[in-house]
């Protein structure tokens, strides 16, 4: 799982952001049961789609309260 830059996010809107939040967290659902019913056991690519998220969720933070740099 390839990790978002933070200067590809900040140039995308709030929408989109959401949606690809909605899209990380889906895929982040599926990779946990995966690893639950052990179809993959790679641990990396959660972390990675946790980090992905935390970062969205920062940017959007920033962009709702006009701090955004950029």
């Amino acid at each position: 799982m390839k990790e978002t830059k933070a200067p590809d996010l900040r140039e995308k809107s709030v929408p989109e952001l959401e949606e690809l939040i909605r899209q990380e967290r889906i895929n982040l659902y599926n990779a946990r049961r995966d690893l639950v019913f052990r179809r993959v056991t790679d641990t990396t690519s959660l972390k990675a789609r946790r980090h992905n998220i935390a970062r969205m969720l920062t940017i959007i933070t920033e962009k709702k309260r006009g701090n955004a740099n950029g």
